[in-house]
């Protein structure tokens, strides 16, 4: 089964970085956070990629055109130009990488790689988020409902101080966050069946707008919920969680 990831954004707000690559070629302990989503997803054993790129999206290519120099030991013989790879730190991948354009929306990106899906079932997540979602489990389950589309539905906690408020403007309460605070969002991590493809109609298609509105309104979308670990890089302050949590050794979706 193919999975798409979603890596042609701008990443406007990690600006810090993502003036200089795009958002999931940032790093995460020397690796970019897509190779991270990738090594999550050959754990379970899904090993075609369809990467939807768009800025800076030669900076992805060069990254697998040189997979090995950045992987691997080498020897370089100058003397005759030749190159040895002394320890094959290869993976299982094939990986197609599509320039989806510099300012086309999410839905329209996924339309331009229609042809690379090849009319089957597909995973599809964003190229910025990391997981312990279960992928074999969210599978079964998609399957399981015959609808043509599966969210991975996550808890994100509100991260202020909550104000309880009346109508008039008195402040009732004063306290801090709770459980009951928390929203449900879409937290990636999808599964599409290849009727869904018909929702999509150019680039100015944004997923997440009229091709859900519709999915939602005909009874075909269908959650998944993920009560684990879920993180988005957003902000450096995110960034920064992630790399303490890799650099700790205690990273939660290193399952390989």
């Amino acid at each position: 089964m193919k999975v798409v990831i979603l890596a042609g954004g701008l990443g406007t707000r990690i600006s810090e970085e993502s003036h200089l690559r795009p958002k999931p070629m940032i790093e995460i302990g020397e690796q970019p956070i897509l190779w991270h989503i990738m090594k999550y997803y050959s754990a379970f054993g899904f090993d075609e990629f369809i990467i939807c790129a768009g800025y800076k999206q030669y900076v992805i290519k060069e990254y697998f055109s040189d997979y090995f120099l950045h992987n691997s030991d080498v020897t370089f013989d100058l003397s005759d130009n030749s190159m040895e790879v002394l320890n094959n730190n290869s993976e299982k991948w094939k990986v197609t990488i599509v320039d989806t354009g510099l300012h086309t929306m999410t839905g329209g990106r996924i339309k331009r790689i229609e042809k690379y899906i090849g009319g089957e079932t597909f995973m599809l997540t964003y190229g910025d988020g990391l997981c312990t979602v279960d992928l074999g489990k969210l599978l079964e389950f998609h399957r399981s409902h015959g609808k043509l589309a599966t969210v991975t539905a996550v808890n994100i906690a509100q991260l202020k101080g909550v104000m309880e408020v009346e109508d008039d403007g008195r402040i009732t309460a004063f306290r801090e966050k709770n459980d009951r605070d928390a929203a449900i969002i879409n937290g990636g991590f999808m599964v599409f069946e290849p009727g869904f493809l018909d929702y999509l109609k150019d680039d100015d298609t944004v997923l997440e707008q009229e091709p859900f509105s519709r999915l939602c309104e005909e009874g075909q979308m269908m959650s998944f919920y993920h009560d684990g670990f879920w993180q988005c890089m957003d902000t450096q302050r995110e960034k920064k969680k992630l790399e303490e949590l890799w650099a700790s050794g205690r990273a939660p979706w290193k399952i390989w």
